[in-house]
């Protein structure tokens, strides 16, 4: 009996593709001013910032699952910040 297995040159390009989108995430990617009046303006900035660096691999699941666990994680960060700069007046 023999078996052919088909696709894994597609899984190996959506695998490189994924970890190319996950170095344009990595580090710094930009510096936002929070409103703790309009938190809903940074967190929307920063969605727009991350969609940016990785628009040339959007469609890749493996990269759509990863930039919504990053923008929750971000918009987390930002209503922290938020909550912080309140509880400080």
């Amino acid at each position: 009996m023999n078996f052919k297995i088909t696709g894994l040159d597609a899984l190996g390009k959506e695998l490189e593709d994924a970890q190319r989108a996950m170095k344009s995430l990595d580090g710094e990617l930009a510096t936002l001013r929070i409103d703790p009046n309009n938190p809903q303006a940074a967190i929307s900035e920063m969605e727009r910032l991350v969609d940016a660096k990785v628009a040339r691999y959007r469609g890749n699941a493996i990269v759509d699952k990863m930039v919504e666990g990053s923008k929750e994680a971000f918009r987390r960060a930002i209503l922290e910040q938020v909550g912080e700069a309140k509880r400080n007046l």
